[in-house]
């Protein structure tokens, strides 16, 4: 069921109805595996506050892009209890069925662990699908501290499937195993390294990108500690907006971006600047993919 004050603030009267809107935002607060900072389990509820204040008029694209589009927000699930199998195919299963009433699904977690889960339906439907990963970890340890299913592994579960190819930005943290596999797969694996970005080629990322089936899975951890310190696990030495959003803009113009989730917000009381960052983001992810 749709929310009445959801993302964006957006009523009926603004095209915010499940049958008009081409897009949908899915909240799914999943925390289950977090293993340094909690508060993940609030960061959609912040999301979708801190959206409330996002001026509509993009002063890139010189419109207010919704009208475009249309979005409207689910009402926030009850998370199923049963272990984190069982909450990944809760939320397969939600973004399946919004893809099969063709629409673009949306999600705010939560722990990283929600991406296998939002992703799966896209991989039964897509055989070229690409995965554009935003990220200061990989997150290709194969589960950890004894959970398949962890945060650390949601794109190792991802991978899992083979005909996935992964370009990651922005990673500065990586585990000895992760290395491994990475080596293991430089066919369907390429990352970007935060250390490197002052020499990042965006034209040459966004090359890449062309004429793909694209989804984008953005942690919000990718961004620099200073600029986002509400995450469970922040990372010095990140990205600032300005790395970022000509990447997405870019893949939204060379290929096709057909879902996307933006993870890991753990929202700090009283500091709603990293809310309000993660809501412009998602403003902005909808406005390249579906412009």
């Amino acid at each position: 069921m749709p929310s009445t004050d959801g993302f964006l603030g957006l009523g009926p009267e603004d095209g915010a109805t499940y049958a008009e809107a081409r897009s949908v935002v899915v909240p799914f607060g999943l925390e289950a595996s977090v293993t340094y900072n909690g508060g993940t389990a609030k960061g959609p509820a912040a999301m979708i506050e801190a959206s409330h204040q996002v001026e509509l008029f993009d002063e890139d694209l010189w419109c207010e892009p919704f009208r475009d589009w249309g979005v409207v927000t689910l009402c926030e699930p009850s998370i199923v209890t049963g272990g984190l199998a069982d909450a990944v195919g809760q939320v397969a299963g939600i973004t399946g069925a919004i893809l099969d009433d063709g629409k673009f699904p949306l999600v705010f977690g939560g722990e990283h662990s929600v991406t296998p889960g939002a992703i799966r339906p896209f991989l039964e439907r897509f055989d070229d699908l690409l995965v554009l990963h935003f990220d200061a970890h990989a997150d290709l340890r194969d589960g950890y501290e004894g959970e398949h299913w962890s945060h650390a592994a949601a794109l190792r579960r991802v991978m899992d499937h083979p005909t996935v190819e992964l370009v990651s930005l922005g990673i500065r943290n990586i585990s000895l195993s992760e290395t491994h596999f990475l080596e293991a797969n430089r066919e369907r694996i390429s990352i970007y390294w935060a250390k490197d970005k002052k020499d990042w080629d965006v034209e040459e990322i966004i090359s890449r990108l062309k004429g793909r089936t694209i989804y984008l899975t953005f942690d919000l951890d990718g961004f620099d500690s200073s600029l986002m310190p509400a995450t469970g696990t922040p990372e010095p030495g990140g990205l600032f907006w300005d790395d970022v959003i000509p990447i997405i803009k870019g893949a939204g113009k060379a290929g096709t971006i057909v879902g996307a989730d933006i993870c890991e917000l753990a929202p700090i009381k009283d500091f709603p600047a990293s809310s309000f960052l993660a809501a412009k983001l998602a403003y902005k992810i909808l406005s390249y993919a579906l412009g």
